[in-house]
């Protein structure tokens, strides 16, 4: 009678330990180093399933038992949360799952800043989007509408300067309208209420951000754009010679040439009379209360000085007088410069 009782004793003891061990080896399949040899960077996208998420970290070597993930992923019912993820060396399978599913993600903070156009926001934003993807959002209506100004030709001065943080699983819309959005909201309202209506309010405030870049001087020069709109004379805006360059196809990032303010452009503002059809840059806050609010002053023109900042004057003869004193100085800077370097 001993004998199937110490067998049943045997069968009590041995199934447990055998669950024991089993237990033990799938915790331990779960919290053991992986096989990642080195920091690793993996995007997940939007629509990514289960086992294509599975795919990618096992052809990234972040994990090596695609089966054992999915039989996790699946007992546990997670979702993987879009994103950019990095993943240490030897990271453990239980620390692969809670990054995705905590959406412990990657993103990288861009600085978008004021006098900034076109051609430099797209070279920022290539490694999120490729440059056809960025062209054919910037010349699409529906955007420019989503800005509040649905009249304009293309994005230029529609994004806001701001430090945005940016993933590479974002979609290329996702980001735009990221920027677009932080535009109408905190960029828009402050166009409300110059001497000029919204969207020429920006126009004339890229012109100006891009002539000066010393603030105090900022309503001085809207200012002169300002009379000489109301006499109807031509703004002769050196900054719109060259982005008509750029829009002509030549993008050379270089002083403006008699053939560029030569030329017949509807952004040329020596060939054009008043204001161009859209911003030309970023412009920033002081800007733009300088646009809405322009100086009262009696000038017509302005010049560099050769060494920061501008001299102002009324009449033309004076003007001509600054222009000569501003190539003298840039003549005799080059002069020092080739002494200093031997010449």
């Amino acid at each position: 009678m001993a004998k199937p009782f110490f067998r049943v004793s045997i069968w009590i003891l041995f199934v447990p330990a055998v669950l024991t061990i089993i237990l033990a080896y799938g915790w331990w399949s779960f919290v053991k180093p992986g096989p990642l040899l080195q920091e690793t960077r993996i995007i997940i996208k939007n629509g990514t399933t289960i086992s294509q998420a599975a795919n990618i970290l096992l052809e990234s070597g972040v994990i090596n038992n695609k089966q054992l993930f999915l039989f996790k992923a699946r007992f546990g019912k997670f979702k993987i949360i879009r994103g950019e993820y990095v993943f240490s060396p030897g990271s453990s399978m239980t620390s692969v799952i809670e990054k995705l599913t905590k959406g412990i993600v990657q993103t990288t903070k861009l600085v978008i800043t004021p006098s900034l156009h076109g051609w430099s926001i797209q070279k920022r934003l290539e490694p999120f989007m490729s440059e056809d993807a960025f062209w054919l959002m910037w010349e699409n209506p529906d955007f420019a509408t989503q800005a509040g100004f649905p009249e304009a030709p293309s994005l230029e001065g529609l994004i806001a300067p701001a430090t945005y943080e940016l993933s590479l699983a974002d979609d290329p819309e996702e980001i735009m309208i990221k920027m677009l959005r932080a535009f109408r909201t905190q960029v828009f309202p402050l166009l409300e209420g110059g001497v000029l209506p919204p969207y020429q309010t920006l126009i004339l405030a890229s012109l100006a951000e891009k002539e000066t870049n010393i603030p105090e001087e900022l309503p001085k020069v809207t200012g002169v754009f300002y009379n000489r709109l109301k006499i109807r004379m031509r703004l002769q805006c050196d900054p719109t010679s060259l982005y008509a360059r750029w829009l002509s196809g030549d993008l050379r990032f270089t002083p403006p040439t008699r053939d560029d303010t030569n030329r017949n452009h509807p952004y040329n503002t020596y060939t054009t009379a008043g204001l161009p059809p859209s911003p030309i840059a970023i412009p920033s806050k002081a800007a733009i209360e300088a646009a809405k609010n322009p100086a009262a002053t009696p000038y017509l023109y302005f010049v560099a000085t050769g060494n920061g900042g501008h001299n102002f004057s009324q009449t033309l003869k004076e003007h001509n007088k600054y222009v000569n004193s501003f190539r003298n100085e840039v003549n005799r800077q080059r002069r020092a410069n080739r002494r200093v370097r031997g010449e």
